[in-house]
């Protein structure tokens, strides 16, 4: 899924339609995440006492943070636990381990612990100027400081992530040979840019040793934070040319990528980072004249302020990277589709119907007669047309448009990928609209477990597809079922996506339907009026979806 050519998200969060969430799972559900942390704790207790140097590996901070805690809780009967940071300026596991050692009596007298060492996720592996990158500097105490941690009788569980664990072995072999244990436990999020990604960006900036060492295969090859300081690097040097914007413009790319495959740590942070990144490649671009990226950095930039429901921000950026394409492609050319789909994407969600569907339209003739009948952007085309024919209540034209992408998604990608949930999610929707309950309910899960499994529980799509789920429930007065789901949805939403956004409004607003429903008026109110207050700033006073809200409101405070 490139970021920087991919339409507008085809998932359909609507309003009223509630989506659904869920709570996090169990820390250790996965089967080899809990395989992992067995054994990390055999391997601690096998030895009390001495030296026992093991390695955690994890690319998920607060993943990482949660494991240590468990860990730490489950042995304190036995062993004391203790935690330090590596150092960035001297990055030394002796230096951190000998200054709490100088602190604390308990460990000066050789008794049961265990000492967790962080901080070397934070350690650039880029030179960024430097003679030596920090994690040279790291990995060099490692190989010249293991005979010295002989005086530390203490089990050190040493945590790093996989891009520093590919090269541990082989820079600091020595210190590798003395580990009694490498623990991997996996996440989805990771702090790391692939090979592949760093190489197409063909930096003129590294130096000779490190374009060497970059591997196109290897996913864990850069931590993303040396991308941002290369660049803060290249502007304090007051560089502005074409290789600066396209450096701007890829990095947002790659932070628009992880966000839609579950792979950003800090959602909000990465999603506000891709917007800071869009926003650099327009200006230069614009100002060197390179219009046809121009275009393209304007429909990403439009791209994330529509997802943050900044809808007044993104119209007119649409409608420039349209006018740009038109011009420099001609009418007949993809990317020309590709706006026209997601400008009309925009309409719909503003409730502008009449204005959406000729581009729908548009967009899905073009991509026909450009791209065949057999393609991912013609069965996206598909489904965004059935979910304007759905909100209008045309019902009978949306279901063969959904059952027509489906099998186009499914024949094309296989049954395991985020467009076939998507899909399964937006064909429930409609038959929950029809009120075909029964039908609507194994689709509506058969998604929320697909993006589960695909993308993790931290990600929009999953609280789209609890709130969904919960609205299922809620109009079967199942509302013991369905108010878990709705809390569930609004807290992912806003730890997602922030306290202001549209889809917080929608979900303020069906978790307040639910207490209205069974009478908890005092519960009901504050939340509508927080509704209110979202949609009134962002949709506007007249907006469908606030007229919505402004109803409950009344007819909670008459009854």
């Amino acid at each position: 899924m490139e970021a920087s050519e991919h339409p507008q998200s085809i998932v359909n969060q609507e309003e009223e339609q509630t989506e659904f969430a869920r709570t996090n799972q169990e820390l250790l559900e996965d089967e080899e995440n809990q395989d992992a942390y067995d054994d990390l704790i055999v391997s601690i207790e096998a030895k009390e006492r001495g030296l026992n140097l093991l390695i955690g590996v994890c690319d998920d901070a607060n993943f990482r943070d949660r494991i240590i805690a468990q860990y730490e809780a489950e042995l304190q009967q036995t062993f004391r636990p203790y935690r330090v940071t590596l150092a960035r300026c001297e990055p030394s596991l002796k230096a951190a381990i000998n200054q709490l050692v100088e602190q604390e009596e308990y460990l000066r007298q050789h008794n049961p612990a265990v000492i967790t060492v962080t901080g070397a996720e934070q350690l650039y592996f880029l030179k960024l100027g430097n003679e030596r990158s920090e994690q040279e500097i790291f990995f060099g105490y490692l190989q010249w400081t293991r005979e010295a941690l002989r005086e530390f009788p203490y089990a050190i569980v040493l945590w790093v992530t996989h891009q520093i664990l590919v090269n541990l072995s082989q820079k600091a072999p020595d210190f590798w040979s003395w580990r009694n244990g490498v623990f991997r436990f996996v996440s989805k999020k990771t702090n790391s840019v692939p090979g592949r990604d760093v190489a197409m960006l063909r930096l003129n900036t590294l130096d000779d040793t490190e374009l060497a060492s970059i591997d196109e295969d290897n996913p864990y090859f850069l931590p993303i934070e040396d991308l941002q300081q290369l660049i803060q690097q290249i502007e304090q040097q007051g560089a502005k040319n074409a290789s600066l914007a396209t450096l701007y413009s890829r990095l947002g790319d790659i932070y628009k990528t992880r966000l839609d495959w579950a792979k950003a740590q800090d959602y909000k942070k990465e999603q506000d980072l891709a917007v800071k990144y869009y926003s650099k490649a327009a200006e230069l671009q614009k100002e060197l004249g390179l219009e046809r990226d121009l275009a393209t950095s304007l429909n990403n930039l439009a791209l994330l302020y529509d997802s943050q429901g900044r809808y007044s921000e993104a119209e007119p950026l649409y409608q420039q990277a349209l006018e740009l394409r038109k011009r420099l492609l001609g009418e007949e050319h993809p990317d020309v589709a590709q706006s026209l789909n997601n400008l009309a994407y925009l309409y719909r969600s503003q409730g502008r119907y009449i204005e959406a569907e000729p581009l729908y339209q548009q967009a899905l003739e073009l991509r026909k007669r450009l791209l065949g009948e057999e393609h991912l952007d013609v069965a996206q085309s598909l489904n965004n047309l059935a979910n304007l024919y759905r909100s209008q209540g045309r019902y009978i034209e949306a279901e063969p448009l959904y059952q027509q992408a489906l099998e186009l998604w499914r024949s094309l990608l296989g049954d395991e990928h985020p467009p076939v949930a998507t899909s399964l999610h937006n064909l429930a929707l409609l038959y929950f609209s029809q009120g075909r309950y029964t039908e609507a309910e194994p689709l509506y899960q058969q998604a929320l477990e697909l993006w589960r499994r695909l993308l993790g529980d931290e990600h929009p799509y999953v609280a789209t597809s609890l709130n969904n789920l919960a609205k299922l429930y809620y109009s079967q007065g199942r509302y013991i079922e369905a108010e878990p789901l709705y809390q569930q949805a609004l807290e992912l939403w806003r730890r997602l996506l922030g306290d202001e956004h549209p889809h917080v409004a929608s979900s303020l607003n069906n978790l307040a339907l639910l207490y209205d429903s069974q009478g908890r008026y005092s519960e009901a109110e504050p939340l509508y009026l927080q509704a209110l207050e979202i949609r009134e700033h962002r949709l506007g006073v007249n907006h469908p979806k606030t007229v919505i809200v402004r109803k409950n409101l009344a007819s909670l405070r008459q009854q």
